[in-house]
């Protein structure tokens, strides 16, 4: 998926800058979004996601301008999956409802069709046994497994992910970042916004670095861990790995 920034600004009622005039282009497969905390980094997923609005600038996926009209983001929404940090789920419904109901209400399938898609995806990651709990009888990680199930449901375009496993314990992340991990060998586009550096130097080509709400470095994962080139990243990269055994 083709993503393109030009002159992206986000400023919020109380006159916080959270992002200074961004610009981007480039094909996007695996991407990571890394950088200390208010940075600007979920903002900048909820603008590509279409869930807020920017203050000024252009977005555009695939050729296409991301237009301000609520009709027109609605259609768009269709296209992306989200996944939030945490609390995503509807709490009344259980597991397989999570799934199917949105497959229903917003794509158009048929009951049959939905339960169907729902019961192939909770028992690929493993929770058909779970299916009709839910969420409070769930663990975190199945939590957010059941998450990232309904956010491919629909088989959208892209897969957008906000720090999925920062409430989780060390034994869930791992279960959850493997899923990802999985998605992407099976060649599922997605961007997550992660505070695992193992995760986005390793299982994502490209790394975005935002900090103090502008990119101060992006490229291939590999090459910005190895050889980061400003200073800010340098000192984040540092303070990571300070308590490292």
């Amino acid at each position: 998926m083709k993503i393109e920034f030009y002159g992206l600004v986000k400023q919020f009622d109380d006159d916080r800058v959270i992002l200074k005039s961004i610009d981007f282009c480039d094909d996007i497969h695996t991407l990571a979004i890394i950088g200390p905390s208010g940075g600007g980094k979920s903002t900048l997923l909820r603008i590509i996601g279409g869930l807020i609005l920017p203050t000024a600038g252009e977005i555009y996926v695939d050729g296409e301008k991301v237009s301000a009209d609520e009709n027109e983001l609605q259609k768009y929404r269709k296209n992306i999956g989200y996944v939030f940090q945490q609390g995503g789920l509807f709490r009344h419904m259980t597991a397989i409802e999570n799934i199917t109901v949105p497959l229903i209400k917003v794509h158009g399938y048929s009951k049959e069709q939905a339960e169907e898609r729902a019961g192939e995806l909770l028992g690929r990651f493993g929770l058909l046994e779970e299916g009709h709990k839910r969420p409070a009888a769930l663990s975190g990680g199945q939590q957010q497994r059941v998450a990232i199930a309904r956010a491919i449901a629909a088989k959208p375009k892209m897969l957008l992910l906000d720090e999925p496993t920062s409430a989780l314990d060390p034994e869930y992340t791992t279960e959850v970042l493997d899923i990802i991990h999985e998605l992407k060998q099976q060649g599922i586009d997605f961007i997550i916004v992660t505070h695992e550096m193992g995760f986005a130097r390793h299982a994502c080509d490209k790394v975005a670095f935002l900090c103090d709400g502008q990119l101060m470095e992006y490229g291939e994962s590999s090459r910005l861990f190895n050889q980061p080139e400003t200073e800010q990243f340098r000192t984040f990269l540092g303070k990571l790995l300070e308590w490292n055994v």
